[in-house]
């Protein structure tokens, strides 16, 4: 079973510009998962055999929002997450979880911080409820994680370059303390990230400045993971990061499992 995540930074204009395309004709996958899809209301994208699942932002037009296409039809499908903080997360269309017999798949975009400490309380928030939403999953079966979570975990997910280079000097983000924590205590949930369990010394990155030379000196960081139980550990059979695919200022990343009939 072959899964794709990816962040398309708009999916008009990754449609417009053929990527898309070209990706779905030639890596065949059952399921693709997409982030930052920018649009305020669905489309229908013409791809025949498969269910399609829009989870647009309400708050402004252009601006983040998930999707799903697959193969098989879910037996649920959940939008959103529970919000304990009244934060209105779901009206950003971050999460999307579908359910299937033996597993949950969950598609996420995680907020970023950079315009300063009330992102980052939001962030920090959404987090909590996030984690909790998953493990409230796993504890009832396996669960498949997927997206972008705007977080390079450790050093050898950020280009050793990065600082050096002069195209991000105005650019460099720090990731707090705090978001750092959260990513390991959701991993702590009993998950595995599984590039970095199948890759452990590879050093390759999903995000690259867009419109800059950084990509073609793979200048980048490694924001986008697919996260699994701990009990699917021995089904990976191929964890991938796709840098061929243009079309948006991150790439595509792949997750094939073989999961027991």
């Amino acid at each position: 079973m072959r899964f794709i995540s990816w962040n398309v930074n708009g999916i008009r204009s990754c449609l417009e510009s053929g990527e898309f395309d070209r990706l779905f004709n030639t890596v065949h996958a059952d399921f693709y998962c997409l982030q930052e899809i920018r649009l305020s209301r669905k489309i229908k994208i013409d791809i025949n055999n498969y269910e399609q699942f829009w989870h647009c932002s309400t708050v402004k037009g252009g601006y983040a929002g998930t999707a799903i296409f697959c193969k098989e039809k879910p037996l649920k499908v959940t939008y959103g997450i529970e919000d304990e903080y009244q934060e209105n997360f779901d009206k950003e269309g971050r999460v999307i979880t579908l359910e299937y017999s033996d597993f949950f798949l969950v598609n996420c975009y995680i907020p970023n911080t950079k315009t300063g400490v009330d992102r980052l309380n939001y962030r920090l928030k959404f987090d909590d409820c996030f984690r909790e939403h998953i493990n409230k999953l796993n504890s009832e079966k396996n669960v498949i994680v997927c997206g972008d979570f705007n977080i390079a975990y450790q050093n050898i997910d950020v280009c050793k370059n990065y600082r050096e280079s002069n195209s991000n000097k105005n650019a460099l983000k720090e990731f707090s303390d705090e978001e750092k924590n959260n990513f390991k205590e959701l991993l702590e949930i009993g998950l595995i990230d599984s590039f970095r369990y199948f890759h452990p010394q590879s050093q390759k990155y999903t995000w690259w400045l867009h419109n800059s030379e950084d990509r073609k000196n793979d200048i980048g960081w490694r924001l986008d993971y697919f996260l699994i139980s701990e009990e699917l550990r021995k089904s990976i059979r191929k964890a991938d990061i796709l840098t061929n695919v243009k079309g948006s200022d991150h790439c595509p990343i792949e997750l094939e499992l073989k999961l027991e009939d």
